[in-house]
């Protein structure tokens, strides 16, 4: 066995945990964006179905979500107008 060929491998080693920990570092970097980006969808999703039926301030819809664990929570206020007298 050379110990030429020995050292080699922790290079590899450690090239394969610097490729690993780049992409965990990615993916949590993706995780932030695509909350704001999906947050922001939705949010215009549900200003256009409720808008439908009632006059509404779109300033007036809020989001938030909430990852806790493994639960994803999405809270939504809506201030809507205040009933008309016939």
């Amino acid at each position: 066995m050379n110990i030429l060929s020995f050292f080699g491998k922790r290079d590899e080693s450690a090239s394969v945990a610097k490729n690993r920990l780049q992409i965990l570092l990615a993916h949590e970097r993706a995780d932030d964006g695509s909350d704001a980006l999906l947050i922001s969808s939705l949010r215009e999703d549900i200003l256009a179905v409720v808008a439908k039926r009632v006059d509404i301030d779109p300033d007036s819809v809020r989001l938030e979500m909430d990852r806790t664990g493994d639960v994803t929570t999405l809270g939504i206020d809506i201030e809507l107008p205040a009933a008309r007298a016939s």
